[in-house]
């Protein structure tokens, strides 16, 4: 079946259309994904519903005076539905890393989320989380022993944040840290657009016997305003087939393992 075919596969490509272009059209949509004009419309009612972007005679924009940066900070929604397919993908890689027994630590990040989605196969885990949205996932098992950590909350991604939620971490020792990511490079290493997101990921880090990170390749090659980690901090990176070779080279010279899946 073609990506375009589900509703939910169309409509994360006209957001990743507005993270290139910053504007999408009615007709040009129509005609790139074989569906008529008013499917499209339907989709571009639905995404501006749901605050995604803002419509205009004949198509759509970004957010009036948003860089897309700040729309992402401020909308789970918008990360979710972005190479929605990418992120699914790497969730099911990421979780057979996982073993009965284990402690996992899963961060706020919508593809870290799609890790908590794809635990049918175990019976016995410990599950910390500073999301809302993970922790929701997890207690679905109605099997695991699950954590949320305190602190501050983000509304943006209902996310645990801050001093109390650095605090809580401290008492934990984890054997897997699910990380996902905002930006990424070689150079620059792992960022957020969140001050307090990455104090937070930093001792994430640092409670972690190993470090997943992972991001579809659209995240890769750019910096945020607040510095993470550097990728010698990571075990093993899991992304999408579209990786430069360059980065993956770079990776695998640091003794970073990393994990391509197709789509």
């Amino acid at each position: 079946m073609n990506i375009y075919d589900s509703a939910q596969g169309r409509r994360s490509a006209i957001l990743q259309k507005l993270r290139e272009d910053s504007t999408v059209s009615v007709s040009e949509l129509s005609t790139e994904f074989g569906v008529s004009e008013v499917t499209i419309r339907k989709d571009l009612r639905i995404l501006k519903e749901r605050k995604l972007l803002v419509r205009v005679h004949g198509g759509a924009i970004m957010g009036a005076g948003s860089s897309l940066d700040e729309v992402e900070e401020r909308n789970f929604n918008f990360k979710r539905l972005v190479n929605a397919r990418e992120k699914e993908a790497i969730g099911r890689a990421a979780a057979a890393h996982i073993r009965n027994g284990d402690t996992i630590l899963v961060d706020s990040g919508t593809t870290a989320l799609e890790v908590v989605r794809n635990l049918d196969r175990f019976t016995d885990l410990t599950i910390i989380t500073n999301s809302l949205h993970a922790m929701t996932e997890a207690i679905k098992y109605k099997r695991f022993k699950v954590i949320l950590l305190g602190g501050t909350v983000r509304e943006s991604s209902l996310s645990m944040v801050g001093p109390l939620a650095e605090s809580n971490l401290k008492l934990f020792y984890c054997d897997k840290l699910f990380l996902g990511v905002d930006s990424f490079s070689v150079e620059a290493g792992l960022s957020t657009p969140n001050v307090e997101e990455a104090s937070t990921n930093q001792v994430m880090i640092s409670r972690a016997r190993e470090v997943i990170a992972m991001f579809d390749s659209s995240k890769v090659n750019k910096r945020a305003l607040a510095f993470i980690a550097m990728p010698d901090k990571l075990n093993t990176v899991i992304t999408d087939s579209h990786l430069p070779v360059t980065v993956r080279k770079q990776l695998k010279a640091m003794k970073v393992n990393v994990e391509v899946v197709s789509i």
